[in-house]
């Protein structure tokens, strides 16, 4: 950029250390204000805006978080927190950002399950589907903009795109652009560059050291997997749903409800499908992850209790799974072909975030008065600059005042 000497930034110079107390506070308040897939950009621009993270190691981490099963907010958010802060970061940033939707899912399934429905509910899902599909067309663009070097790059996203388009699996369809990105987008190799950071990333720590706060997560969850099997009851075999739910899906909620809906209706009748449904809401309605509606299906069988150890069940397994992915893949980033399987990673992402954008409009978009409103939130978005929770307040606003006045609809 500029051939000025006096500017001088080392690449390997160490960050400062991120208190546990800031760290908690900043995704506590994410956790409280971003919904949906909004949550992304959120994060990004929370850890970048305080220079915890570049922009490199955030791309690395969406790019990782979609290599194994789990939601990829809370991993995302886990990834971020052991970056920063090791295991007790990871575990203190996903507390945080979990916290306040737990709390609020636990008011509304009190306050639902004692009067039987919130007719206002699913008026209000209708806005929020309008106002996430422009923050998710806003997130495509970001990625695409970055992600999107070159012809093969290009090539990739596009494929991704149609195959996700035609159902493939969304797994095979990673795991195929980490092939192309591993064969055809390795950086050039540099002549003066060291030969691998590697031996500097793993000498500030001895093995045992790394590895024995992970195996004890590990435990906790195994822990809590006998506990469900010990339990032997309707609380225990739901628990058991739950981890394996949390240990064999990918994706984001769009994804994985589906399974949750097979284990839940079809296959143990646990809940009824309106009240599913509302679940789904309530979940899309309140700030942070959507699949909190876990902990609304565990209140319905056994209260608190239930409505806790499903949230665990549905999340602690891929939290598991971040620490190790990520452990390793600092081992490993350096290395040409584990960049250039990455920049794959990222380029299919662009073209999967697309194929969500279209299957949200095919849903959130239902007339003129939604879809101004999901240009709405694309434009606060990405050209005036507005946070997230703004755009979010300001647009449900809006809605509420369409539907008032008989401008927007409801088709369900």
């Amino acid at each position: 950029m500029s051939n000025d000497q006096t500017e001088v930034i080392p690449q390997a110079q160490p960050k400062t250390k991120v208190a546990l107390f800031a760290l908690t506070l900043a995704f506590f308040q994410v956790g409280l204000t971003a919904f949906g897939f909004s949550i992304v950009q959120k994060i990004k621009s929370l850890v970048i805006q305080k220079g915890w993270l570049n922009q490199e190691e955030v791309d690395e981490g969406m790019a990782l978080v979609q290599l194994y099963p789990g939601p990829m907010m809370v991993d995302f958010t886990a990834f971020t927190g052991y970056k920063l802060r090791g295991v007790i970061g990871a575990l203190l940033a996903t507390l945080a950002f979990i916290l306040p939707s737990f709390v609020l899912i636990i008011i509304l399934s009190v306050a639902y399950f004692a009067s039987g429905s919130f007719p206002w509910v699913h008026p209000l899902f209708g806005g929020l589907e309008a106002l996430i599909v422009g923050i998710i067309l806003n997130v495509t663009f970001d990625f695409g903009s970055r992600s999107l070097k070159g012809k093969v790059e290009a090539l990739i996203a596009l494929a991704a795109f149609t195959a996700l388009l035609f159902k493939a699996n969304a797994v095979l369809i990673v795991l195929g652009a980490l092939a192309i990105g591993a064969l055809f987008l390795r950086p050039q190799k540099k002549n003066d560059e060291p030969q691998s950071l590697m031996t500097v990333q793993s000498s500030t720590k001895t093995p045992w050291r790394t590895w024995l706060p992970i195996l004890a997560v590990v435990a906790v969850i195994l822990a809590g997997v006998g506990y469900s099997v010990w339990l032997n009851s309707d609380i225990g075999r739901m628990g058991l749903s739950f981890f394996k739910i949390g240990s064999v899906a990918f994706g984001n909620g769009s994804t994985i409800l589906p399974l949750i809906q097979n284990e839940v209706l079809d296959t143990h009748h646990w809940l009824t499908p309106s009240q599913f449904a509302d679940g789904i809401a309530l979940g899309q309605i309140t700030p942070g992850p959507v699949l909190i509606m876990s902990a609304f299906v565990g209140y319905k069988i056994g209260g608190f209790g239930a409505a806790a150890l499903m949230t665990f069940a549905m999340f602690s397994p891929s939290f598991a799974m971040t620490l190790i992915f990520t452990e390793v893949f600092s081992k490993l980033k350096n290395l040409r072909v584990i960049k250039g399987a990455l920049n794959g990673v990222l380029a299919s992402f662009v073209g999967l975030l697309a194929v969500v954008v279209l299957q949200l409009a095919k849903t959130g978009i239902t007339g003129p008065a939604s879809l101004a409103l999901a240009a709405g939130a694309f434009i606060g978005v990405h050209y005036l600059k507005l946070d997230i929770l703004w755009v979010f307040l300001g647009g449900l606003l809006v809605w509420a005042g369409m539907l008032s006045l008989g401008i927007a609809t409801i088709p369900y």
